[in-house]
């Protein structure tokens, strides 16, 4: 099965009926630990409902903090989050709280590079070159001035933890 495909230069992809799907299983299994280590849960209240909205998404490690790119551009998830004032959680075994900042266009870049090198060092070849074409419409390895060109369309997160609370 290839990835969601998510190159069409849009503001928004909708994700596939299987990808939906695969929310209610990717979840849970992130959550206990058994997905690769860069796999969390993203959980973050809906802009109208106001319920708990949870989904898998890869948190991707660049110049020491952790980053979140929104692979379907203008997402759900990142439209709550801006409506929350970046108020959200991060679940791997326990529950994070965190303060999520967008990153300024310029920025971007460099975190997607680095996102689809993680992709490169967990995945073979041939499945991350995949990845880069479904998700960016990109050729394997493509150089930061190709990156910048899309990078537009594919809002970045940088992860602020809070600090833990006793209780």
């Amino acid at each position: 099965m290839n990835p969601q495909n998510y190159a069409a230069r849009t503001s928004y992809r909708p994700p596939a009926s299987w990808y939906q799907r695969f929310n209610g299983i990717g979840v849970p299994i992130i959550a206990i630990g058994l997905a690769p280590r860069d796999a969390v849960t993203l959980e973050v209240r809906g802009r109208k409902s106001g319920k708990l909205r949870r989904l898998p998404i890869l948190r991707t490690r660049y110049e020491g903090d952790d980053y979140l790119v929104a692979l379907a551009g203008e997402s759900q998830w990142v439209r709550n989050v801006r409506a929350g004032g970046g108020r959200a959680a991060i679940r791997r075994r326990r529950r994070r709280d965190v303060l999520l900042h967008e990153v300024a266009g310029e920025q971007r870049p460099a975190v997607i590079k680095a996102y689809l090198d993680a992709a490169h060092a967990r995945s073979s070849e041939r499945s991350a070159a995949r990845q880069t074409k479904f998700y960016f419409g990109l050729e394997a390895r493509p150089s930061l001035d190709e990156i910048q060109e899309i990078a537009g369309y594919y809002p970045v997160f940088r992860i602020e933890y809070e600090p833990a609370t006793t209780r």
